[in-house]
């Protein structure tokens, strides 16, 4: 199991390596190739990982390869923890990578970057799978850190743009916020455990809750901190407020690279996190209940933002800020696999959504306006076509693999004992009506009604675009019937994630009957009559002439202008903190380093060695007479102590 394990992360490791030292020198087509065959080998390495666990009868295996330092009970090592949860992540993760990788052949064929692009990427897979495959924390973050890395390099891919340099350094930067409090939560585990490996962190996951460490302050518990500090770095990896604003930024990069980070590497690694250590969070209520405000309160008012955006990829942006919002929800409900199973199919159809935005952009010539669009359903039926699946899925469609995740997520947190999960239910709730409604308008817009641009150059894109939109879109159809049951009630899921004490995941298992049972009794939930509302909405306002909509939006000028402006967040991040920041700079800048550093110590220092070298230099004369008497003076001086010395 080892080797597979190795054969799931090395491949992309080596084909970065490769395309990254050797792209320039070697053929075009080999760059693409080589990422391809790594991915694929990573895939196909998670099946026979799959297939091997199945073997076993589902038993986890906890794997080292190599430790470093010491002592091996610190978990300072090398290793894989092969059970249902990492295994599934794994296919998910080089799944998705692999179809963007064959989808880039297409979309980054004339662009001078092509190896370094693909270098990247391949980097980026390797990262993610190194992250969930972990067995301990010190590997975990270093795929974390792995990704971060990864991320600002592609979000920056073209560099000559100002915006997508200001982009990138804006992501990396928030991300180090949540790093900071992610290091602060490990290092908490690690005095009271003395260990980072899995297997002792999540054996002993209670013993913490009753332990106080002299150094934090005693408003809670160990666990809770802990816990909190773990939370606030997957915030900013999942994009949840007010973390959230690089992501929307993140659109800087070349679309492939929107999609593997929305739908299954960076993003998806927040939520990993506390699905993996869920056991630790399950005795920390205090944070469970912040993770359910902050979950709700993401999906519903940045998907309200998304209402108001006129670029295609922003508004699938602003939907997986929204989505993940839904995870984050589940999770501070408890039901850990819910959450899971709705990233799994956000994966699917996330990912479908942005390569068909993609393949709208290329056969727009690069324009991204929605409001430059329409009548493109004629001109790109493959397009078209996938995209409403990806549409249907996203907001919830009866059949469609988000309905099944979706109403699965909102019933159990519904039925959630954890205290605000009746508010947060009646959040999310509303949320399914926006999401609709801003999905739906993306379709109208883009596809419906009247050309509002010369038709005449649009075509579908080539095959190896629309190839991966068939594949997702078979998935976004049809995985959530087909992953229901394996993720949300199964034995191996459970023991990877335990069935929480709160109630939800005990009311779904109580009322699945089967797929069939579920759609009939989805039909008539509140989440599928406000999913219709909002598609109905979409319709009566952008289904025909998109000025009834703009029309709309004037009627409500100050609520656009907030929504325009993302809530303010983005104005209070860059006005308060990074002015204040860059203030800050300057003035030490200024007052430590010029005044002190350079003045004071380096250029005092010189001054200093100066003044004493000039006034040791005047004693050099020349003149041997000097020179002896000098010698005879210290001689005498010499003679004088020894005699005292001899006397005493």
């Amino acid at each position: 199991m080892k080797w597979l394990c190795l054969a799931v992360v090395i491949p992309p490791l080596i084909a970065s390596i490769v395309c990254g030292l050797f792209g320039s020198r070697m053929r075009r087509e080999w760059s693409h190739w080589l990422g391809v065959i790594g991915t694929i080998i990573s895939f196909a390495a998670s099946l026979m990982l799959l297939r091997a666990l199945v073997q076993q009868e589902w038993q986890p295996a906890d794997l080292t390869l190599y430790v470093w330092g010491f002592n091996p009970e610190w978990g300072f090592q090398v290793g894989f923890m092969v059970d249902a949860l990492s295994v599934t992540m794994m296919l998910v993760v080089s799944l998705i990578s692999l179809l963007v990788h064959i989808y880039s052949v297409g979309y980054m064929a004339e662009d001078p970057g092509y190896a370094r692009f693909f270098s990247y990427i391949s980097l980026f897979t390797f990262a993610m799978l190194m992250l969930v495959s972990s067995n301990n924390l010190l590997q975990l973050f270093f795929g974390w850190e792995g990704v971060g890395l990864v991320s600002y390099l592609l979000i920056g891919f073209w560099y000559t743009r100002p915006s997508a340099v200001t982009a990138n350094m804006k992501a990396f930067v928030i991300n180090r916020v949540g790093d900071f409090s992610f290091v602060l939560g490990i290092a908490i585990l690690f005095s009271a455990y003395d260990t980072l490996a899995f297997d002792r962190l999540l054996g002993s996951a209670g013993a913490l809750a009753q332990m106080d460490l002299a150094w934090l302050p005693k408003s809670a518990s160990a666990q809770e901190w802990a816990c909190l500090l773990l939370f606030i770095g997957a915030m900013a990896k999942s994009a949840q407020i007010p973390l959230h604003i690089w992501l929307p930024d993140s659109m800087e990069g070349p679309t492939p690279i929107s999609a593997l980070i929305h739908a299954a590497t960076m993003v998806t690694a927040g939520i990993f996190l506390v699905c993996r250590f869920s056991p630790l969070f399950e005795t920390a209520p205090g944070t469970l209940s912040f993770m359910l405000l902050i979950g709700a309160s993401t999906a519903l008012l940045l998907g309200l933002v998304g209402l108001v955006q006129t670029d295609i990829k922003r508004v699938v942006a602003y939907s997986t800020i929204s989505q993940l919002g839904y995870m984050t929800a589940a999770l501070g409900a408890s039901a850990y696999a819910a959450g899971l199973f709705h990233l799994v199919t956000h994966a699917f159809f996330k990912a479908l959504l942005f390569l068909a935005a993609g393949s709208v952009i290329i056969a727009m010539h690069h324009e991204q306006d929605m409001r430059q669009m329409g009548g493109l359903r004629r001109k790109m039926p493959i397009t078209y076509l996938t995209c409403l699946i990806g549409a249907l899925s996203l907001s919830g469609f009866p059949g469609f693999a988000g309905f099944f995740s979706k109403d699965a997520l909102i019933e159990a947190v519904s039925a959630s004992t954890v205290p605000g999960a009746q508010i947060a239910a009646v959040i999310l709730l509303f949320s399914v009506f926006v999401t609709a409604l801003y999905t739906f308008r993306m379709i109208f817009l883009v596809f419906h009604g009247e050309p509002r641009h010369d038709a005449s150059h649009v075509h579908e894109s080539p095959h190896v675009v629309t190839g991966p939109l068939v594949v997702l879109a078979v998935f976004s159809l049809c995985a959530g019937a087909f992953l229901a049951e394996p993720i949300l009630f199964s034995s191996p899921m459970q023991n990877a994630i335990p069935m929480a004490a709160h109630g939800g995941m005990r009311h779904l298992a109580d009322h699945w009957e089967g797929p069939a049972a579920f759609v009939v009794h989805g039909l008539f939930s509140p989440a599928v009559i406000l999913m219709l509302a909002g598609i109905v909405t979409a319709w009566l306002f952008y289904g025909g002439a998109a000025a009834r909509g703009q029309r709309l939006l004037s009627k409500f000028k100050p609520a656009q202008w907030i929504l325009d402006r993302g809530w303010g967040f983005d104005a209070l991040f860059m006005n308060f903190f990074a002015s204040a920041g860059q203030k800050l700079g300057v003035r030490l800048w200024h007052g430590v380093d010029q005044n002190y550093i350079d003045t004071g110590m380096v250029m005092g220092t010189a001054r200093r060695v100066r003044s004493m070298a000039s006034r040791v230099s005047s004693l050099q004369s020349g003149y041997l007479y000097h020179y002896a008497f000098v010698m005879i003076i210290a001689l005498f001086m010499l003679i004088t102590w020894f005699g005292f010395s001899f006397v005493l």
